[in-house]
């Protein structure tokens, strides 16, 4: 690890020992000069139960006054029974700095990112990330998720489109359900976020975008500002649209529980019913990612 990964694996020195964490936040990208904002971490653990009732012990200063009362069994119940399956614990003081970490079970980290189903940590490991301690398993289901919002994207971007453009609606995916975009937030922090981290995005991405070239569904030049161009016919449209998760395409067309439509479906939908990128915003538009 370089020395600003050392730096930002740091905190872990003193929470019990994690299977997995990414850190991220505005303060790590490139573009921008204000080093004070917060610092985000994800961690993944086998049994967040055991992990926090080890926490407990060292850091239970971390945890709110009604978390430290509820102990680890009832945290781990309210992460799982009411929210995304994540419990964090917000303006943690580490040294001169403020951290937020969340905690989350291993197997549900990468059930939502192969699946969408919660669209909340799929959504952030689309976007570049610190990773501090690796995981096999979830980076082969990341590579799943990288495509997938591949896939979304292009499904909503017109015929003609540049690089930028492209990671910026991949990027703008796990937003579009977020009310702080619409009344708090910066209104450009998707596009600063891409420009601070371009050359990662390119490096996550750029490997799919030849596949895809190699099958005849975009074509692009190599050169930094080249246009990029795709196929928007029946059998392109099918193939991006096959790599979506089920859980996009329940909730596209029958509601979250309903069976998976074939492709035939689909088309008749796009020509009969609302089109298809207004199905896939609709569904976006209800998630809030981070």
């Amino acid at each position: 690890m370089g020395i600003n990964s050392i730096e930002l694996a740091g905190p872990l020195k003193a929470l019990p020992p994690v299977d997995f964490c990414c850190a991220y936040g505005s303060s790590l990208l490139s573009n921008n000069t204000d080093k004070s904002s917060m610092v985000d971490y994800i961690i993944g653990v086998a049994d967040p139960e055991k992990w926090h009732a080890e926490n407990f012990e060292r850091n239970k200063i971390h945890y709110s006054r009604w978390m430290s009362i509820l102990g680890p069994k009832m945290i781990t119940c309210v992460a799982d029974k009411i929210g995304v399956g994540v419990h964090f614990n917000p303006f943690v003081e580490w040294r001169d700095k403020i951290i937020k970490y969340g905690v989350v079970r291993m197997q549900d980290l990468a059930l939502d990112i192969l699946t969408w189903d919660r669209f909340y940590l799929s959504g952030r490991l689309q976007k570049p990330v610190h990773v501090l301690v690796d995981n096999w398993d979830i980076r082969k289901v990341n590579l799943v998720n990288l495509k997938a919002a591949t896939c979304a994207a292009l499904l909503l971007l017109p015929p003609v489109f540049t690089e930028e453009d492209l990671y910026v609606k991949i990027c703008s995916l796990s937003y579009m359900g977020d009310l702080r975009m619409q009344f708090a937030e910066d209104k450009d922090k998707v596009k600063k976020i891409v420009q601070g981290s371009f050359r990662t995005f390119q490096l996550m991405y750029k490997p799919l975008l030849k596949e895809y070239a190699a099958e005849g569904l975009l074509e692009f030049g190599y050169h930094p500002h080249s246009t990029f161009q795709q196929d928007c016919g029946l059998s392109a449209t099918t193939s991006l649209f096959s790599s979506l998760p089920s859980a996009v395409h329940r909730r596209m067309f029958w509601g979250k529980h309903r069976p998976v439509m074939t492709v035939w479906q689909v088309k008749y939908h796009q020509n009969f019913s609302l089109p298809l990128e207004s199905r896939l915003l609709a569904v976006f538009s209800k998630h809030c990612g981070v």
